[in-house]
């Protein structure tokens, strides 16, 4: 008696078409191709990862270039107003210490009082003014050509003349003119205490003086005339007069060419302008 199993698979099949043998062998040989395809290209793609894994390992590889960054504008913040108002503190002991206000100097290191360092150039107002002088004078400002100074008076003197600019570090001119007269001023500032051996060099010179020509004369006609010293030089050279007042306020020191024929007591009164004039430019007033 046959096999069950053996009955029921004949039974199933009995009414199954079989392809021809060369059919199933051409189908067999188109499956293989297809296998082999399917595998190269599966080798392929395993290679172009692995490739791509070597490159992306490599230290020396170059980085992917990285984005610049955003930088996003930051509003300021005001500051907040100090207020005027005194508000207590506390201070280390526990009992409570006015604060500084608003406005009040912040003290220096050390305790002592702020101070700044004083400029070293001369403002126009430490000059004359047209106000200090009589009606009908016009100002020019600037350097001031020509030879009116007591240093080109020395030029006279055959002895060697001391100088009038020791310790200088500034200066500023101007010059007054009149249908009649021309007045002219020039301001030096000088370091330390040089301003005041200026004021010696100017007695030395005026008084060591060897003339050239007999009869010519340069001499001090007047002193202590204003600010913290003031002297009146008069000069006669080739029977022409001349008139220079110079004074010191501080560190800084006002010479002027004058009227030929300019009094002490003239002088004076100028003196005391010019004195006033040059506390604009130095602290010792």
């Amino acid at each position: 008696m046959p096999d069950p199993i053996f009955s029921d698979l004949y039974q199933d099949t009995e009414d199954l078409i079989w392809a021809p043998t060369e059919q199933v062998r051409r189908r067999g040989r188109q499956r293989a191709r297809r296998t082999q395809l399917a595998a190269g290209l599966a080798a392929a793609v395993a290679v172009a990862v692995a490739a791509t894994g070597v490159v992306l390992a490599r230290p020396d590889a170059a980085p992917p270039p990285v984005p610049p960054a955003t930088v996003e504008p930051i509003t300021p913040t005001p500051a907040p107003t100090p207020s005027t108002t005194p508000s207590a503190e506390p201070s280390a002991s526990g009992a409570p210490t006015p604060s500084r206000t608003a406005g009040e100097p912040a003290a220096s290191i050390g305790g002592g009082p702020t101070s700044r360092t004083p400029s070293r150039t001369i403002p126009a107002a430490a000059t004359l003014q047209l106000a200090d002088l009589p009606t009908g004078f016009t100002m020019q400002t600037g350097k001031v050509d020509g030879d009116w100074s007591l240093e080109f008076m020395s030029s006279f003197c055959v002895n060697e003349s001391p100088t009038l600019s020791d310790g200088e570090v500034a200066t500023r001119s101007v010059a007054f003119n009149s249908p009649t007269d021309w007045i002219v001023q020039r301001v030096t500032r000088h370091s330390g205490t040089s301003a005041t051996t200026v004021m010696k060099n100017l007695r030395k010179l005026v008084t060591g003086c060897e003339m050239e020509q007999p009869g010519d004369s340069l001499s001090i006609m007047a002193e202590s005339l204003g600010g913290d010293d003031g002297v009146l030089v008069g000069s006669d050279v080739g029977g022409r007069p001349g008139r220079w007042l110079v004074v010191r306020q501080g560190d800084l020191v006002a010479q002027l060419r004058l009227d030929s024929q300019t009094t002490p007591t003239e002088a004076r009164r100028t003196a005391r302008s010019v004195a006033n004039r040059l506390c604009a430019g130095t602290d010792t007033c």
